[in-house]
């Protein structure tokens, strides 16, 4: 590696080092247990959690989770991307180093994971509800969150591309869980 390189990747860490310092700094400040917003964002990680814990089929459940960590992982990549970019941000967090937290790990995913296991039960079109889901999520559950100031865009970003984003993950999501249900399948 060369010196300028080595200085670059100095300034990097440095300045992430510092950012995190000031996302901590930030969180004590206005995004802690005294905030009745940082309640809500507790609330949208556990009371789905609990849900699927007294609603998950138990015989759906490895593929529902296996579905649900591919959602998860999509929408939380592409989460952090986004913040990074600076296309968007979450002002309350319920750590300070994992922003977007509820919504990532709990929130969305569970609810994606219990429409695939209503549609698996009933028969239904996954992709016709899981598309209105995402407009669900996309056109009524983002600007209410942006309206009470738990979410917020910039740079050009609006709800169109969160729809797409979020009917690009079940879509996604669901090819791989797919894909290695045809592999488990071909012993």
């Amino acid at each position: 590696m060369n010196e300028k390189q080595e200085e670059l990747l100095h300034k990097i860490r440095a300045t992430a080092e510092e950012l995190s310092r000031l996302h901590i700094d930030y969180w004590k400040e206005y995004s802690s247990f005294d905030d009745v917003k940082f309640w809500v964002v507790v609330f949208m990680l556990i009371v789905p959690l609990v849900i699927l814990l007294f609603n998950i089929e138990r015989k759906y459940a490895l593929l529902l989770g296996f579905y649900g960590l591919n959602y998860h992982i999509w929408f939380a990549y592409t989460n952090s991307a986004g913040i990074r970019m600076g296309l968007w941000d979450y002002p309350y967090e319920i750590l300070p180093v994992l922003p977007s937290f509820a919504l990532d790990a709990s929130f969305v995913p569970i609810a994606y994971m219990l429409l695939y296991q209503w549609v698996l039960k009933n028969n239904k079109n996954f992709y016709l509800y899981s598309t209105i889901l995402s407009a669900f999520f996309a056109f009524i559950l983002k600007p209410i969150l942006v309206m009470h100031e738990l979410f917020r865009m910039f740079k050009g970003i609006n709800y169109f591309y969160l729809f797409f984003f979020y009917v690009l993950f079940f879509v996604i999501s669901r090819g791989i869980t797919n894909l290695f249900l045809k592999l488990q399948d071909n012993k």
